[in-house]
């Protein structure tokens, strides 16, 4: 497949697909020119295109390897095959996407998340990462490392990630309430108390009128709302997209089940999402979210005829340096688009003229517009990184169109 999950994109360079660690790192040293690592596929835009060789993970053995305390994977494994892996165990990761049809790596690499006030996005859990430089040369770079930081949300442009160890925690056990039509007035002023009233909590809208479209509620040890501001759950499982089957969505109406089968929005042998889509999202600082969520509300009448739903989500904060979340808690709006890319792409810079300067910050790996100087005074540590990967990579082997758009 030449071809990103979506279908917007286009792959333009030569698909390699290594099948050892050692073949990886023979092809890069073997390899003259530009070289980019090619996951599961699930990024919206360029991030893993490259001209030259684009070198997938696909083929690289799992190798999963657990203890009491960490697992140990392949960097193509997909977060649905670790999971099956981890529940035999009696053993779990704290947090998953939306979607559990996505690659490690590039989950790790764009700073993907999940939800949940204490969660962390999924990059949090790294405790170690094993890389394959521009000559070839394998390094593990470990937590607690000067580089460490630097090197975890690093877009692919610091070499070949080719093995990822991540914390585990004792398998759980979630439920999940979903509560329709919800009204926007009283969220908003308690927005705070509704994103920590579970375990991981979703906001769904399309954005028009005075109701949220759906409030997912995903719960571990605690009791659910019976009712949010005066809403029930639903007695019936829905799909948060209008006309899609309900049973491609993980079980709902508050039955308990494995972590695994409840943290994720879909199950892993159903389509995920609407399949044909463009996806953005913006992590806006915590303090800012009510007033994003305002300005987003005043933009319907532009975003609705495009948007498939929208989800609001919670994200905590961490030190990665190029991650969402890095410095302060965040709140999450991600937009799931219609497949029209010229469309979206004369809305996004009218939404980013609204989000960037309340500090609110593109996700890597979705579409959007903004460049490297309207990004950079976003990221404390921007120059930080512009110096480990001038020393990491100092030939520019690992960047491409997207590196030098979003990054200069």
């Amino acid at each position: 497949m030449d071809r990103n999950w979506a279908g917007n994109l286009t792959y333009t360079g030569r698909i390699v697909a290594p099948s050892s660690v050692a073949e990886v790192q023979e092809t890069v040293a073997g390899t003259t020119g530009p070289l980019r690592a090619l996951g599961s596929r699930h990024s919206f835009n360029d991030i893993a295109d490259s001209p030259g060789v684009l070198l997938s993970l696909e083929n690289l053995p799992p190798d999963i390897e657990i203890t009491a305390e960490h697992v140990t994977v392949s960097a193509g494994t997909r977060y649905g095959v670790l999971a099956e892996a981890l529940r035999e165990r009696d053993l779990a990761l704290a947090n998953l996407a939306s979607l559990p049809h996505i690659g490690v790596a590039g989950a790790i690499a764009t700073g993907t998340h999940g939800s949940g006030d204490r969660n962390g996005n999924l990059a949090t859990a790294v405790a170690a990462l094993d890389i394959v430089g521009p000559d070839g040369e394998l390094r593990r770079i470990r937590r607690g490392d000067a580089e460490f930081a630097g090197s975890v949300v690093a877009l692919g442009a610091l070499g070949v990630v080719t093995r990822v160890t991540l914390d585990v925690r004792p398998a759980f056990t979630l439920r999940q309430d979903v509560y329709p039509a919800v009204a926007w007035e009283p969220v908003l002023d308690e927005l705070g108390a509704v994103l920590a009233s579970g375990y991981s909590v979703s906001l769904f809208t399309d954005w028009t009128g005075d109701h949220i479209g759906q409030v997912w509620i995903k719960s571990a040890g605690t009791t659910p709302p019976a009712d949010l501001h005066g809403v029930r759950p639903a007695t019936t499982q829905l799909h948060m997209l209008a006309g899609e089957p309900a049973d491609a969505v993980t079980e709902q109406l508050g039955v308990p089940g494995p972590w695994l089968d409840r943290l994720p929005h879909f199950r892993m042998g159903h389509k995920p999402s609407a399949g044909e889509e463009l996806q953005s999202e913006y992590l806006v600082p915590r303090e800012h979210a009510v007033e994003a969520i305002v300005l987003l509300r005043m933009m319907s009448l532009r975003i609705a005829p495009l948007l498939h739903v929208s989800e609001i989500r919670s994200v905590a904060a961490d030190e990665l340096w190029l991650s969402g979340a890095h410095g302060h808690d965040v709140v999450a709006v991600h937009f799931t688009w219609r497949l029209d890319p010229p469309g979206v792409g004369a809305l996004l810079p009218e939404i980013e003229a609204q989000l960037l300067p309340l500090g609110a910050r593109p996700h890597w790996g979705k579409v959007f517009a903004a460049t490297a100087p309207e990004l950079a005074p976003l990221y404390p540590m921007w120059t930080d990184f512009a110096e480990l990967r001038r020393t990491a990579d100092p030939d520019g082997r690992f960047a491409n169109a997207y590196t030098g758009r979003v990054l200069g």
